[in-house]
């Protein structure tokens, strides 16, 4: 199965003060730990959303241009649902995409291999989505059948409509906290430093 992603790294920051996804964790940006997650399972086409302080980001991950798309969003209040849009109307053929959050650092490949697998092997999924204690998390993976209605979301209409909209067909897996969990605040940022000490613990496929 050809799989892409569309990293969705277009949000201001504004809540942290600085941009989030040049902070660090592993010796790396958090945008570089999204990114070589996404290579290490092998995903198949990339593609990087920016829309604010584009410059530093690019010069951050220069050295996978190569394999590596950038889509940029730069509406004003541009929101999950666009620059997936965004991303998505940039992709070559793949037969699913990864929706991706810039700043979920604690990405393991393996559960995206778990994700994959879970996609491929049941033709009546068209959404992947990881749990935690009962709660939706990221990355969500689509079947390209879905692209249609993502990419007439409008308005108010948010990705998790097309979630909803879809809940028969939708596949979930008990997943580490991780999942669940992004980087707003410094609080966010120091919670994240201690979880990702103790590995991101995949469940197996």
């Amino acid at each position: 199965m050809i799989v892409g992603a569309v990293v969705l790294a277009a949000g201001k920051s504004k809540r942290m003060g600085q941009n989030k996804l040049l902070l660090t964790l592993n010796h790396k940006t958090l945008i570089e730990n999204v990114l070589d997650a996404l290579s290490d399972a092998g995903v198949n086409e990339q593609v990087i959303v920016l829309g604010h302080d584009i410059e530093p980001i690019i010069q951050v991950i220069r050295p996978r241009l190569g394999r590596i798309k950038i889509a940029l969003n730069l509406a004003e209040g541009a929101d999950m649902a666009s620059s997936f849009q965004t991303g998505l109307q940039v992709l070559p053929w793949v037969e699913a995409a990864f929706l991706v959050l810039g700043d979920q650092p604690i990405l393991d490949p393996n559960l995206l291999l778990t994700m994959m697998q879970k996609i491929e092997g049941n033709p009546e999924a068209l959404i992947v989505s990881p749990i935690h204690k009962g709660k939706k998390g990221h990355p969500l993976l689509f079947r390209r059948q879905l692209f249609g209605e993502i990419l007439s979301l409008k308005g108010n209409q948010t990705v998790r409509d097309v979630v909803h909209s879809n809940d028969d067909r939708l596949v979930t897996f008990e997943a580490p906290e991780w999942t669940i969990m992004d980087i707003d605040t410094a609080e966010d940022y120091e919670r994240m430093r201690r979880l990702i000490k103790n590995g991101p613990a995949a469940p197996p496929p």
